[in-house]
Parts: C-alpha cells; sequence; structure tokens
C-alpha cells in the first residue's frame, strides 16, 4: 500500500512537470509583456487596504505565465511622476509584443464621462486638477495603440469607491465609465459601469482573487477565463458586484496557460484543490440544493468568509419562508379573467435601477399609433458625456395592453454617446392598464423598473 501511494504520487508530481514544461514553451512562443501597479498609500484620502496585495498576486501570477514585467515586478504606490514613467516604459517594451496587459488595483475616478487612475499624491480641490494630478485611462491605451500587438488586455480593479467627493468636483460620476474598446483589445472591469467594488476582507479584493485563480487554469480562452471570473465574484460577493468586460473582435485564440493538448475537449490534469477552491465548490453545490439542512451544514464547515455571510442570510430567509409556511392562511379566490382592453400607444414615464438598487433613472418610453414601436430617452448615466442623453429605439411583444398581462419591451441603443447595445424589459400590466412594472436585463445583469401614463 506504501508503495502504491509513492507511486501515485510521484505519478502527480510528475503531471505537473509537464504542465510546467507546455505552460513554460507556450510562453517563450509569445512575447507577453505587462505592467502591474497597485496604489494603496494615499496621502490625501483614506488609504486601501489591499491593492499592495492585489498587484503582488498578479504580477507573481502573470510571471509564472510567461509575462515580462516592466520594472521587475508589481509597481507599488506610485505619484503621478512615477506613474508617467511607467506607462511610457510599458509604451516602449510593447513594441512588436505579441500581447501586452495592463493591470490596476487602486482608487478610480469618472469624471466628465472620462476614466481617471489616482496616483497616491492626488489632491485635487476642483475639477480642473484632475486632469494634472491623475492618469487618463486612455492614455493607457494610447501606449498600445499602434504597437503592434496581437491582443491588448486592460485590467481595472480601481472603483473601491469615490474618494473626493464634496470636493466640488460637479462632473464625477459614481464607478467608473465604459471605454470603447480599440481593435484587438480586451477591457475588464472589477464591476459594471457606475458601480462600485468591493476592496476584499481577506488580503485581496473578490476580484483580483478570482481572476488569479483562474487564469492558471490550463484550457481556458480569453473570453472563457474572464467569464469564468465574473461568475466567481458574483457568487463570492451574493451578487452585489458582478464584472464587466468591453471588447473589440479578436483574432485567433490566447490561452493565459497552456491550451487543452491536442485540441481536447475534456479538463486538463490540475493541482490539488486548495480549501478556498474546496469552500466555492460545496458553496456552488449548496445553492443548487437550496436547503435549510444543506445550508446550516455548509456554514457549520465554512463559519468564516464571505461564503458564510451569504450562507447566513439564505439560512435566515429559509426559515423565514416555512415560518410563514406553517401559518394558516385564508384561501385566495382565483382573480376574475381580464375583461379589459388597452395599447402601449402614447408617453409612458418610468424609472429604473441599476443591480445594487441605487442610482434611480428616469426615462421616457413613447409608442406610436400601432402600439409596438417607438422611441426612447434618458440621461446619460454610463455613456460618453459629451452627450446628455442616450436614445434608444423600441419594439414590444404585443401592442395591446389587459391586466395582469406579461409584456416585454426590447430597447436598442442607437449609438448616441457611444452606446448600442440591447436592453430588454419584461414587465406585468397593472390592473388599471396605467403602469407596467418588471425587470430589466442585459445578459445575466437585472434590475427593476417601472413606468406609467
Amino acid at each position: 500500500m506504501l508503495w502504491a501511494g509513492l507511486k501515485t504520487a510521484r505519478l502527480a508530481f510528475l503531471s505537473l512537470i509537464v504542465l510546467s514544461i507546455c505552460a513554460a514553451g507556450a510562453a517563450r512562443a509569445e512575447k507577453r509583456v505587462a505592467l502591474v501597479i497597485g496604489n494603496a498609500a494615499y496621502q490625501n484620502v483614506t488609504p486601501l487596504d489591499n491593492p499592495r496585495n492585489d498587484a503582488r498576486l498578479m504580477a507573481g501570477t502573470l510571471s509564472g505565465l510567461g509575462f515580462t514585467l516592466i520594472g521587475n515586478g508589481p509597481q507599488i504606490d506610485l505619484d503621478k511622476p512615477a506613474f508617467d514613467r511607467a506607462l511610457q516604459s510599458f509604451g516602449n517594451a510593447v513594441q512588436g509584443a505579441d500581447v501586452a496587459l495592463f493591470y490596476y488595483a487602486g482608487h478610480g475616478v469618472q469624471v466628465a464621462g472620462r476614466n481617471f487612475l489616482v496616483p497616491i499624491t492626488a489632491n485635487p480641490t476642483k475639477e480642473s486638477d484632475v486632469y494634472l494630478q491623475m492618469v487618463d485611462a486612455a492614455v493607457v491605451l494610447s501606449q498600445m495603440d499602434g504597437a503592434g500587438t496581437k491582443l491588448n488586455i486592460v485590467v481595472l480593479d480601481a472603483c473601491r469607491n469615490n474618494p473626493f467627493r464634496g470636493r466640488g468636483l460637479r462632473a464625477t460620476g459614481g464607478g467608473l465609465a465604459e471605454l470603447q474598446a480599440p481593435e484587438g483589445t480586451l477591457i475588464s472591469y472589477a464591476t459594471q459601469p457606475g458601480n462600485v467594488a468591493q476592496d476584499g476582507d481577506s488580503g485581496n479584493s473578490p476580484y483580483s482573487r478570482a481572476l488569479a485563480a483562474t487564469i492558471r487554469k490550463p484550457g481556458l480562452g480569453l473570453f472563457e477565463a474572464f467569464n469564468e471570473v465574473g461568475l466567481v465574484v458574483k457568487q463570492t460577493t451574493g451578487g452585489s458586484q458582478q464584472p464587466w468586460v468591453s471588447s473589440s473582435p479578436i483574432a485567433g485564440k490566447f490561452f493565459f496557460s497552456n491550451p487543452p493538448p491536442g485540441g481536447a475537449a475534456s479538463e486538463p490534469a490540475r493541482p490539488p484543490a486548495s480549501a478556498e477552491d474546496k469552500a466555492s465548490g460545496d458553496f456552488d453545490l449548496a445553492s443548487k440544493i437550496d436547503k435549510l439542512e444543506i445550508w446550516e451544514a455548509f456554514l457549520q464547515n465554512y463559519p468564516n468568509g464571505l461564503h458564510a455571510s451569504v450562507a447566513k442570510m439564505r439560512i435566515e430567509e429559509l426559515k423565514k419562508m416555512q415560518l410563514a409556511m406553517a401559518q394558516p392562511t385564508q384561501p385566495v379566490p382565483a382573480p376574475p379573467a381580464p375583461s379589459l382592453t388597452g395599447s402601449l400607444t402614447g408617453v409612458w414615464n418610468g424609472i429604473f435601477y441599476y443591480p445594487n438598487g441605487n442610482q434611480p433613472v428616469a426615462f421616457t418610453f413613447s409608442f406610436g399609433a400601432d402600439g409596438c414601436i417607438g422611441r426612447s430617452e434618458e440621461p446619460n448615466t454610463f455613456g460618453n458625456k459629451s452627450a446628455p442623453k442616450l436614445f434608444a429605439n423600441l419594439s414590444c411583444s404585443a401592442p395591446t395592453l389587459s391586466p395582469g398581462k406579461v409584456i416585454t419591451i426590447k430597447k436598442t441603443y442607437d449609438g448616441t454617446g457611444g452606446v448600442s447595445h440591447s436592453v430588454i424589459y419584461t414587465g406585468t400590466v397593472s390592473a388599471d392598464m396605467r403602469s407596467i412594472s418588471g425587470q430589466w436585463a442585459i445578459n445575466a445583469t437585472r434590475g427593476n423598473f417601472k413606468m406609467s401614463r
């Protein structure tokens, strides 16, 4: 038995060596360059806990995946001149590279629809100070533009909060604005445009911890990797933080680690799961079963951390549901069959909310005589702020209304302010047919809305 155990361990060790050699071979075949920055020791606003740790984690991870690091390691706590020098070195190094990657952890602010990364010495007292004391994120993209790289990746774990509120920066928005990805570029945000990301309470931010773990996995393509990061962060934060990706068309395939051997679809061999991986796996299983006793067992095994907080909330919800079901209730008569009908035709005024329930945004839907084709407008809260309003075309699932009817409206932005995606509104018609309320959705991202006339 002892000999069999030693033999198994030796085979596992040899497998890890083979994977490392494959990853190293892939790295040698490409020129990969990365600039990793972590700003935490802010001198004029509240310092952050984790960006230094996040930058060190990402620098070690990227170095192990064949990236050459600017400055031979993470660049920590940069003031404005040091930040500018690092970007200039990065721009020189990526000339002719296959892959260029920029990673930033720290404070970031949105001013007049533009994103600025904050050096540790920044101390703006008016809006014009921002342009002199901070780094426009567009400068990062300019260092990659024209360098001849096959792929550019920008990672911004930069939206913990706005530390300069109350300083007269009137054009400052919440969170970061969405950047338009140039050709061959993927931009990954730690959370959705306009939202705030968590700094984390375990030494690293939820986003950077998930990113470092995911890109080490063999066989994940570029978009697969960032999609998995988003799912992990959404799960570990209880849905309060959902990463966002903006990209242009990207030619070819890219793997941070080595691709599947021989193009096989099966999962490559991996190192033994860490305690954190095991907790995540058990959390996923508990979420699928979703029974009180399963959640209580999970909490007993993992009493601390983000998973534990979500488990406690779900246990309380299930207990309340059980208590409500135990109470005797009067039978509710079936509602009468709807006999009224109406039309969408006309002007509807409404409000939609972002997924975190904050920042209500007013909008107007105007439907034509046929009741199903229309036009919408709303204040610009996430596009290019040079356009004060966003406009969109509307279409719907049915032109007629009746009490309790579920109707679907598709809103497609027309490109004003650089915004051109579609949003699906699914709502229920009120009894008097004067209001519709429900949820809007973009893929897995959802929020509430209500409109009336």
